[in-house]
């Protein structure tokens, strides 16, 4: 079975910054991705500017506290407040990462990488069902970008990836630049990656930006799609096809319409590879 959600176009993120244009109604975008955890409190400006923009485009909800591959049990309380949001605002889709983000009760506050071993692939799938079955639909998981690798997996982190994604029935949020920094910071081939991964199950991809430090790539969406990730998300089209693209920035965020227009550089890219792949000859 695939993942079933529906072709959105070029997205943006929701963030603060930009809810004066929601108000004026100058935010015309093909749809909105919002962080899930900004949003679980019900009333207030934050809520009220998500149903404006859920009034204005679809909308997705995109969380960063699921921590599916932790240790600790389900977050009940979370999961009830993810519930209620995703029954008010009836998204698209929910996503969350391929991580784990705490232990103990303790919150890292971070995108922790997993052990691609065949029991942390168990666990991660009882998980993922677990919260299917709580939100009574699919959901889509995102690869994370990492900075240190375990000695003792066993498979790559695209099958690892991949597997999740068939045996949990649910979908793969391919994050492009997290792929690049990853495989600039471990060494792997990052077409291996994208060629590992079931087309039929990545439903959503996200683009941003990056930092170099020197010895090492940083994910930290606080600027421009570079070359390489653009080339790398043309790579993507070829294998995946249409597929909804966001663009992600966090810091040092511009004004609105310069994220929209790495949105519509996405979008020609898009046409870009597939009408020109239609257009070849046989």
């Amino acid at each position: 079975m695939a993942i079933a959600v529906p072709f959105l176009g070029h997205g943006v993120g929701l963030r603060p910054k930009h809810f004066p244009q929601l108000w004026d109604g100058t935010a015309r975008v093909d749809w909105f991705e919002a962080i899930s955890e900004n949003y679980m409190v019900a009333g207030g400006r934050p809520r009220a500017a998500l149903e404006r923009a859920r009034s204005m485009a679809p909308l997705v909800l995109h969380g960063v506290s699921l921590s599916i591959g932790s240790t600790d049990p389900l977050d009940e309380a979370y999961l009830r407040a993810l519930g209620d949001l995703v029954a008010r605002m009836e998204p698209a889709w929910v996503s969350d990462h391929l991580c784990w983000s705490g232990v103990g009760g303790h919150y890292a506050h971070d995108l922790l990488p997993l052990p691609y071993t065949e029991e942390a692939l168990a666990h991660v799938v009882r998980r993922v069902v677990a919260v299917q079955e709580r939100l009574g639909r699919q959901i889509i998981i995102e690869n994370v970008s990492s900075y240190l690798t375990y000695t003792h997996s066993t498979l790559a982190e695209w099958e690892f990836l991949g597997a999740v994604a068939e045996r949990a029935d649910c979908g793969l949020l391919l994050d492009v630049n997290n792929v690049y920094v990853s495989a600039t910071n471990h060494g792997f081939s990052a077409d291996a990656y994208l060629a590992g991964l079931p087309p039929d199950r990545v439903g959503q991809i996200h683009l941003a930006g990056h930092t170099d430090m020197g010895t090492y790539l940083f994910d930290t969406h606080d600027g421009p799609v570079i070359e390489p990730v653009w080339d790398l998300y043309r790579q993507a089209l070829r294998r995946f096809g249409r597929v909804s693209t966001l663009v992600e920035w966090d810091d040092h965020i511009p004004e609105l319409d310069v994220v929209c227009a790495e949105a519509e550089r996405a979008r020609a890219v898009e046409a870009e590879v597939l009408e020109g792949a239609n257009a070849a000859p046989a």
